[in-house]
């Protein structure tokens, strides 16, 4: 069974940097894809950045430029860059990897804010 946890949750200024871990464990060597999530209240959960395989990511309009999806297979961990941080960018944020079955971790909070 795979178990993602999420961390780095913060407050931060806007125009600020924040680096999201997510450690996992299980059977994620089946893992094909991994991505982070977010759900701002009263909006539906979004993706903000996907990884298929080793190298091909994805990114929405909203945080291309600004996001990065990073992978370390030898951890394992999976790490979610964000830069320029904006208001609207608050949210709780989610790690999200499919192995045979859907995977979420339990969120990490994320505010940006003067």
């Amino acid at each position: 069974q795979v178990r993602l946890v999420e961390s780095g949750g913060d407050l931060v200024q806007p125009g600020g940097s924040l680096k999201l871990s997510c450690a996992a464990s299980g059977g994620i060597i089946m893992a094909s894809s991994w991505g982070w999530f977010r759900q701002a209240p009263g909006k539906s959960r979004e993706m903000v950045a996907s990884l298929q395989g080793q190298f091909d990511t994805s990114y929405p309009d909203s945080v291309k430029g600004r996001f990065t999806i990073i992978r370390d297979n030898a951890k394992p961990m999976v790490y979610l860059q964000m830069d320029d941080l904006k208001p609207d960018d608050t949210a709780v944020y989610y790690c999200y990897c499919y192995a045979n079955g859907h995977f979420w971790g339990q969120g990490t909070q994320v505010t940006v804010s003067s």
